[in-house]
């Protein structure tokens, strides 16, 4: 299923406001390991996955803290820098080589003014990423590992194989000892 069909479905934006939408999106890759955005930066772009596997991470002196995947179909952003145009607090960075699209936040913006519909398009696709950020914290909260391993195999399975286990241990809160046991026991 390509971009368009996922978002016409979930969202329902019509294939004109999709071609407006897209005819103001830049192409740009980025390598294995590269940053994407910086703790720091005003982030002046939103993303959209193309290719490739992304990591939101924030950094301490005694550990990275996953907090987000990114892959196809999805964006990628700091949601409260861009928005409020404000320094970020965390990384994206490339898991994998990836190919990302983006629009600039003066085009968005702009785009927002011209066209109500794809503002509306965006604000569902912001509803969807806020419930989607408190199932996680319900997740983190109240889950048991193996609960928050077999949610996590349902949702993203192909991370399995394309994300170190170490990240996956660590977007789960689970220590990567245990993370490979439940990686050898719970079959999915």
């Amino acid at each position: 299923m390509d971009r368009f069909e996922r978002w016409s479905a979930q969202y329902g934006i019509s294939l004109a406001d999709y071609e407006m939408l897209t005819a103001n999106l830049k192409q740009c890759s980025f390598k294995r390991g590269e940053d994407i955005i910086v703790p720091g930066q005003i982030p002046g772009r939103l993303f959209f996955v193309r290719t490739g596997v992304q990591v939101g991470c924030y950094e301490t002196a005694e550990k990275n803290h996953i907090l987000a995947f990114s892959y196809f179909p999805g964006i990628l952003a700091v949601p409260g820098a861009f928005t409020f145009q404000a320094p970020s607090l965390y990384y994206w960075r490339s898991l994998t080589d990836s190919i990302l699209d983006y629009i600039s936040f003066t085009d968005l913006t702009s785009l927002f003014d011209r066209n109500q519909q794809i503002e509306r398009f965006f604000r569902k696709m912001t509803e969807d990423a806020l419930a989607g950020m408190i199932s996680r914290h319900i997740e983190l909260q109240a889950m048991t590992i193996a609960e928050r391993y077999r949610t996590f195999c349902s949702r993203s399975p192909h991370l399995l194989q394309l994300v170190p286990h170490k990240y996956i241990a660590s977007y789960l809160g689970i220590d990567p000892t245990n993370f490979s046991k439940l990686f050898n026991s719970i079959k999915i």
